[in-house]
C-alpha cells in the first residue's frame, strides 16, 4: 500500500508538505503543489482517513441509524443518505437498532466511537429527554421521521397526518362513506398521526370512523392479511379500506381477493409510502408518496452541515408533503 512517505520521496519534499497539499494547506508553492499531486494521482496514493481522524477529532464519515435496514422503507432511507454521501466524499456507516431503545443508544455511541459527528437517526423509542441530551453532545445528530420542537433545526419530518386527510378526501370524492382502516401496533407517532387525519376528514365530511372498522396489526403484509381477515370475521362493512403502508396494503388486498372480494370493484384499497412494491401488485396500488429517500439526502447534508458548524438557527424547521399517487386500487363507489 502506497503511503504519504512514498509521496514524499518521489516528490522530492516532506511528508508535511504531502499532508498541507492533500489537506488543502497552504504554505505550498503552486508548481510543488501541482508535482505533489500528480505524484499522488500516479501512485494512487489514498489518504488514511482514521489518521486524519485521530488528528482532527473527527472524520469524513456520515452514520445512518434505522430499526431496520432490511425493511424496504429503511433501505430507501439509506440509499437517499448514500447520496449525498458520495457527492461530499464521506463514508457511509449503517447500523440496525432493531426496534430496541438499548440497541439504538449503542449504535449512536459505536459512530461516536469511530468518530462520527454527522448522523442520521430514525429514532423509534428513544423518549425526548434522551434524544436532546444527545443531540447537545453530538454537533450533527438530526432525527428523521420525528418532529421533537426542542429539536426543531435538527429533525427532517413528514406531515403524516395531512397525508392521511388527502388520501381519505380521495376515497371520499370517490363517494366512499364505509371505510375501513388498518394500522399498526408498533408504539410510535404515526400510526395515531395517520388515524387522527382520516378521522378529521371523515367528521369534516359528517362521516364517522366505526371503532369496529379498525383494526391494528404488525406493518407488513401479514399484518394486513391478518387485519382483513379480522374485519371479516367480524361482519364489518366497506366499501374502501386505508391501509397504514404499502406492505399491509399489499396484504390487505390479497385477503380480499382470497375471500372473493373484487379489488377495486367491490372494495377499493389505498396504502401509504409508494415502495416499489405498490407498482408490482395487482392492482397497481394508489397511495401517498412519502419522499424518503428525498428526505434521507437532506437530512444527510444537514447533518453534515452541522457538524462542521453551520446552520445553527434553531428556529429553522424541515418538513416534507407527502403527495398523491393514483394507479389502480380504487373505483368509484358502488350505490346501494
Amino acid at each position: 500500500m502506497v503511503t504519504i512517505k512514498d509521496v514524499a520521496r518521489v516528490a522530492g519534499v516532506s511528508t508535511a508538505t504531502v499532508s498541507r497539499v492533500v489537506h488543502d494547506g497552504g504554505q505550498v508553492g503552486d508548481a510543488c503543489r501541482a508535482r505533489v499531486k500528480k505524484v499522488i494521482t500516479e501512485l494512487g496514493y489514498r489518504p488514511n482517513s482514521n489518521a486524519r481522524a485521530l488528528v482532527s477529532k473527527s472524520s469524513e464519515t456520515i452514520g445512518v441509524v434505522t430499526p431496520k435496514l432490511s425493511m424496504t422503507f429503511f433501505g430507501c432511507l439509506a440509499a437517499g443518505a448514500e447520496t449525498t454521501a458520495r457527492a461530499k466524499n464521506f463514508k457511509l456507516l449503517m447500523s440496525n437498532s432493531l426496534y430496541e431503545t438499548q440497541s439504538e443508544l449503542d449504535a449512536i455511541y459505536s459512530l461516536r466511537e469511530h468518530s462520527c459527528d454527522a448522523i442520521v437517526l430514525h429514532s423509534e423509542y428513544s423518549d425526548e429527554e434522551t434524544l436532546i441530551k444527545l443531540a447537545k453532545d453530538i454537533p450533527g445528530l438530526v432525527i428523521i421521521n420525528r418532529f421533537i420542537p426542542q429539536l426543531a433545526n435538527r429533525c427532517v419530518w413528514l406531515d403524516n397526518e395531512a397525508g392521511a386527510r388527502k388520501i381519505t378526501e380521495y376515497l371520499l370524492s370517490h363517494g366512499h362513506k364505509d371505510i375501513a382502516v388498518v394500522t399498526s401496533i408498533y408504539a410510535n407517532n404515526d400510526p395515531a398521526t395517520r388515524l387522527n387525519g382520516v378521522t378529521k376528514a371523515l367528521a369534516e365530511a359528517g362521516l364517522e370512523l366505526a371503532k369496529h372498522n379498525i383494526e391494528s396489526a404488525t406493518a407488513n403484509m401479514r399484518g394486513g392479511e391478518d387485519a382483513v381477515k379480522a374485519l371479516l370475521e367480524k361482519g364489518c362493512k366497506f366499501t374502501a379500506l386505508i391501509a397504514y403502508n404499502d406492505l399491509m396494503a399489499v396484504g390487505a388486498m390479497n385477503a380480499l381477493q382470497d375471500a372473493g372480494i373484487d379489488v377495486p370493484g367491490e372494495v377499493s384499497v389505498v396504502g401509504f409510502d409508494n415502495l416499489y412494491v405498490s407498482k408490482a401488485c395487482r392492482p397497481n396500488l394508489t397511495t401517498m408518496e412519502y419522499p424518503i429517500e428525498e428526505m434521507a439526502s437532506y437530512a444527510a447534508n444537514l447533518a453534515i452541515e452541522l457538524s462542521q458548524g453551520g446552520n445553527q438557527t434553531a428556529t429553522k424547521t424541515h418538513l416534507f408533503v407527502p403527495s398523491l399517487v393514483e394507479r389502480q386500487s380504487v373505483a368509484l363507489a358502488r350505490s346501494t
